[in-house]
């Protein structure tokens, strides 16, 4: 996954790399054309071309992660409704009917706020709030989590029919200032079954989404790290600004080495069920911690000047401090742990 050279023709990542967008609307275009037709030139992971589609959503995070952030959800609701088609979830005009439509991932829990599913008749209809859902206001639609009873289950829903209410005024970040991520309110809206309950969390794919988005962790912590690069090429380093460089080219090898290693065994067959989940954790865990580590050791070593000179640079900065909260931290580290106490093999 090194960023630096284009990818092979052909491949999503030279596709990308030829066409980077330069702002939100740019990047939705991007993502749509990418699945048009019969599938697009976006790979499905799993399908033999994971390292391809990860390496591609690292080189555009690299670019801009506020376009990464547009470009990843919509690629991975595609992969979902593929997912859902091939194991007999759902009909395959739906994915036929997804063509030429941007599309949205809206699953987290928002404490204190509850979207209910209730069937109306032959049909689903959601009514609550949902929070956290990025981009609500300029998507087409969206693949949402709500609950049916006890139990949670994925629905698509047209984001642009009556009673899809974005709350204004909610997003306050000065990272990802492009991709407004608040809460949005159901009244009764009409909204299809995408799996049976529970099944968009039990699926493998589930894993895999979360190593894509740690795909795009990674890509941001390149860009961060090419201006400590620059810095050092430009003129003789002081001793330090060497460490510094050296620590962070070390920190993104391990990200690298994670990312390829688990697009491998993505595609071998050999990251479902259990071994699907802690590889998940672990890639996530060990990207995360590499791109915390790069943006302290750039900071440090390039001190404030371009935080307030280089309006990119400061950007990519914000962006990846508030997209790597996506990671837990030591609440994702103890995930890991406790699923490695339970493990019935030494995991090394």
């Amino acid at each position: 996954m090194q960023l630096s050279v284009p990818g092979e023709p052909g491949t999503l990542t030279r596709l990308i790399t030829d066409h980077l967008p330069s702002d939100v609307p740019g990047a939705l275009r991007l993502a749509v054309s990418l699945t048009d037709g019969d599938g697009g030139a976006a790979p499905v992971p799993g399908a033999g071309r994971t390292a391809d589609l990860w390496r591609a959503l690292a080189t555009l995070a690299a670019h801009d992660l506020g376009a990464a952030r547009a470009v990843e959800p919509h690629l991975d609701a595609i992969a979902i409704l593929s997912q859902a088609v091939d194991a007999g979830q759902l009909p395959g005009t739906t994915r036929a009917s997804s063509a030429g439509v941007s599309w949205g991932v809206f699953a987290a829990e928002l404490p204190g706020a509850r979207l209910e599913a209730l069937p109306v008749g032959d049909r689903w209809a959601l009514s609550g709030e949902k929070g956290w859902c990025s981009l609500a206001g300029v998507l087409d639609s969206a693949l949402v989590t709500a609950w049916a009873g006890d139990e949670r289950r994925l629905f698509a829903v047209d984001l642009r029919q009556p009673g899809v209410e974005v709350a204004e005024g909610a997003w306050h970040a000065r990272g990802l200032v492009e991709i407004p991520s608040g809460p949005v309110r159901f009244d009764a809206v009409e909204a299809t079954p995408v799996g049976e309950p529970g099944w968009y969390l039990e699926r493998p794919g589930f894993s895999w989404g979360g190593i894509a988005v740690a795909a795009c962790w990674y890509g941001g912590a390149v860009g961060v790290a090419r201006e400590l690069h620059r810095s050092v090429v430009r003129r003789d380093p002081e001793p330090f600004s060497a460490a510094a460089l050296g620590a962070v080219d070390e920190r993104l090898s391990d990200a690298r080495r994670a990312l390829a290693e688990a697009a491998t065994l993505v595609d071998s067959g050999a990251a479902t069920g259990d071994e699907g989940r802690l590889l998940a954790k672990r890639v996530r865990t060990t990207v995360a911690h590499a791109a915390d580590d790069v943006l302290t050791r750039v900071g440090r070593a390039l001190g404030p000047a371009p935080l307030v000179s280089d309006d990119a640079h400061a950007k990519r900065v914000a962006d990846l401090g508030l997209y790597l909260r996506q990671h837990h931290a030591e609440r994702d580290d103890a995930s890991l742990g406790r699923q490695l106490r339970e493990s019935a093999v030494a995991p090394w």
